[in-house]
């Protein structure tokens, strides 16, 4: 089939230049999408007049055909196709007839591909929404589960004051509930539909472009085309969010790291979450772990990657513009593939009261006697260098006995505190959180 361009470049392209400028082989992932905004776009033109019910229902017969062979996992039937769009509108023709030809009235590639990728960016933002929240589950089951078991609280990488492991586990609950709020911001700047720009400047056909916009489920539509077949915001805001995300997990990864170490020994990683050594027949590794930590990288290099594509771009649609889906696709396989990895990870782990139990030291409790003497008078910094004193050339402090431990926590029981009555109260303030992008739409 002719290139579609071919009018007013009849001689075709150089097969070298083919091969440079196909994207076939990273934005097939959208057919699905590509053809159901094709399929809106048909039932819209036969709305307005453009379209006759019967060459509707040819074109809609075949696209629907294509997209079930999609989604039953064909690869692409003409790789020599230059991208998706035309992979489909290609084969479409090869199997309709010239019918097919009808389908691109009133539209472009331009805000076809846009409206692709806000689809797909909706599916993969609720993905990215509904592994972070089966992460939090598995955190909040560790926390309901350990609320009793209390470990030394860490500034510095140096024992501060301590807390329960569930007031430990929950931060990364509340941690993950910003990320949702993330999210939720990048699902909104989405959830908008920018057909009926055409390529910029819209079309002098009679088209309906809220049609379009309600057949396929979209919040909005664009108010200006060259905004909408430029903006890349939506997939912007999603990879800063997943950078975030992954920024949160890397930080437990590291802390689950530490913490399986015979040095701390505050947790053990169930076998079937941990590799050994093709060396030393004694070794236990927390592989996923540090793949998660290692992984973040990759997601921040996705944002930057597809925020230098943009930063100098003029409206409205530019070839560069193909790159974004490579950052796109490989953010969001990672930041799904980490939360997944990582929910599997927490909801397996063990905790070691006893060696938690070990490092709960009289110098825990230094900051409680201080302000009991404050409580008796004393100002604070006066208290504060007392108190610092007797620290100061203990190597080996005594451990704190368990009732000292318990009144410590039970002063903590305010806003923000370790509290018994404060956790509980965080536990069932974050089982009231909603994981679903769309609640409140």
């Amino acid at each position: 089939m002719p290139d579609l361009w071919s009018g007013r470049l009849p001689g075709g392209l150089d097969p070298e230049v083919r091969r440079f400028s196909s994207s076939l082989d990273v934005d097939w992932r959208l057919a699905a999408y590509d053809i159901r905004g094709s399929l809106a776009h048909v039932a819209m033109l036969q709305t307005v007049g453009i379209l006759t019910e019967a060459e509707a229902r040819t074109i809609q017969d075949g696209l629907t055909a294509l997209l079930d062979e999609i989604v039953g996992g064909a690869a692409p039937w003409n790789l020599e196709a230059e991208d998706v769009h035309s992979a489909v509108e290609e084969e479409l023709t090869r199997r309709i007839g010239q019918v097919a030809g009808k389908l691109h009235t009133g539209r472009s590639r331009n805000d076809q591909v846009a409206l692709d990728l806000h689809l797909y960016a909706r599916d993969a933002l609720r993905a990215t929404a509904a592994e972070a929240g089966r992460l939090a589950h598995a955190l909040l089951a560790q926390a309901d589960a350990h609320q009793d078991v209390v470990l030394p609280g860490y500034t510095h990488m140096q024992r501060a004051q301590p807390v329960p492991v569930s007031h430990h586990l929950l931060a990364y609950v509340w941690m993950l509930s910003r990320d949702q709020e993330r999210l939720r911001q990048a699902y909104r700047s989405a959830d908008r539909s920018p057909l009926g720009a055409g390529a910029l400047a819209g079309s002098t056909l009679p088209l309906d472009p809220d049609r379009s916009r309600q057949e396929l489920g979209l919040a909005v539509l664009y108010e200006n085309g060259l905004d909408a077949v430029s903006d890349r915001d939506f997939l912007l805001e999603y990879l800063a969010a997943a950078t975030q995300v992954m920024l949160h997990l890397s930080r437990l990864a590291e802390e689950l790291v530490l913490w399986s170490t015979r040095e701390f020994g505050f947790v053990h990683i169930d076998d079937g979450w941990a590799t050994g050594s093709s060396m030393m027949p004694q070794k236990k590794n927390p592989d996923v772990a540090e793949l998660i930590r290692g992984r973040s990288a990759r997601t921040l290099a996705d944002f930057v990657g597809l925020a230098t594509v943009m930063k100098g771009l003029p409206l409205s649609y530019n070839r560069d513009l193909q790159e974004d889906k490579a950052y796109l696709f490989h953010a969001a396989d990672t930041v799904v593939g980490a939360l997944s990895a990582m929910a599997g990870l927490v909801g397996n782990l063990t905790f070691d009261a006893a060696a938690m139990a070990r490092g709960l030291t009289t110098e825990l409790l230094a900051t409680d006697e201080a302000e009991a003497l404050v409580v008796d008078g004393l100002p604070f910094r006066e208290a504060h260098a007392r108190i610092g004193v007797r620290f100061r050339d203990v190597q080996d402090p005594p451990a704190a006995g368990a009732d000292a431990i318990r009144k410590s926590l039970r002063l903590r029981d305010r806003p923000l505190g370790p509290g018994p009555d404060s956790v509980r109260d965080q536990i069932a303030r974050a089982r009231r959180l909603s994981w679903d992008l769309d609640d409140g739409r």
